[in-house]
């Protein structure tokens, strides 16, 4: 194992991240020393993806995460991919093994841990996903496999909807539907979309057709307290924010870079502290 080492991530807008606090401050509980660069590039064409990814093998990175908007474009770039993430067909974490490229997916595996409270609660009652690019593929992965009763997936994109309907229809009952459609009588919401990441505003989802009989998750944490969370607290559901999803994304990722356990405890303060300075 290494004692020093070098990670970073791809995407944009990034400037927001706390995946540097929390890997670094990761690497100085376990007495390591590492370096997390954020690597923003906006509207990066697929030959400006390769080139990323040739300087990350060359300049001695342990790997890299990977966020919005490339999760689905890097993949065919890869030498190789977790089943996982190759069922999901979205990477968020590459990890360069020699001279090779690996993905995963611990969006996927995050979000399983995050969910599993509330998903308990409400076993066999169906869940609406709003989203279908590369984190709502993950997510849409974990629910299934968790086995959500039912799960109803809006896109903006009707199709990539039901395209991410049709990866998963032998895991269960799944389909593609209107906002409206998806959420009524849903037992969970969940967020996969960047609606409602600052500077955005926005919310995916009509404030009309929440109600307190549902549990509302969003993967955004810029802010913690979306509009949609916010709406949705304000009519009674019960809310999860995206911080349990971006701990555990960012610990499986740190375990996948290093060869070592993360310290979740001390990712979670490094978290909450970029979290409260804002």
């Amino acid at each position: 194992m290494r004692d020093r080492f070098l990670t970073g991530l791809i995407g944009y807008p990034i400037a927001h991240s706390a995946a540097p606090a929390m890997h670094e401050q990761a690497a100085a509980v376990l007495g390591c020393h590492g370096h997390y660069q954020l690597i923003e590039v906006a509207g990066a064409s697929r030959d400006d993806l390769r080139a990323m990814l040739d300087g990350i093998r060359r300049l001695g990175f342990a790997g890299v995460n990977v966020t919005f908007p490339y999760k689905e474009a890097v993949v065919e770039l890869l030498d190789d991919m977790s089943a996982d993430a190759r069922a999901i067909g979205a990477v968020n974490t590459i990890v360069v093994n020699g001279a090779r490229l690996v993905g995963y997916n611990t969006d996927a595996s995050g979000f399983a841990r995050a969910i599993k409270p509330l998903l308990a609660a409400t076993p066999d009652g169906a869940i609406a996903l709003i989203g279908a690019g590369g984190v709502g593929k993950a997510i849409a992965f974990a629910l299934a496999g968790l086995g959500a009763g039912e799960l109803r997936i809006f896109d903006a994109d009707a199709a990539k909807a039901a395209q991410l309907a049709g990866q998963l229809r032998d895991r269960g009952a799944v389909r593609a539907m209107s906002v409206a459609a998806a959420v009524d009588g849903a037992a969970g919401l969940v967020n996969a979309t960047p609606v409602g990441m600052l500077p955005s505003r926005d919310t995916p989802v009509p404030d009309a057709l929440l109600h307190p009989a549902m549990w509302v998750a969003d993967a955004v944490y810029t802010p913690l307290w979306t509009p949609l969370l916010t709406a949705a607290k304000a009519r009674g559901a019960e809310v999860m924010t995206g911080r349990d999803l971006a701990i555990g994304a960012a610990a499986d990722a740190f375990a996948l870079f290093t060869g070592r356990t993360a310290p979740v405890t001390a990712m979670g303060n490094a978290f909450d502290a970029v979290m409260a300075a804002r």
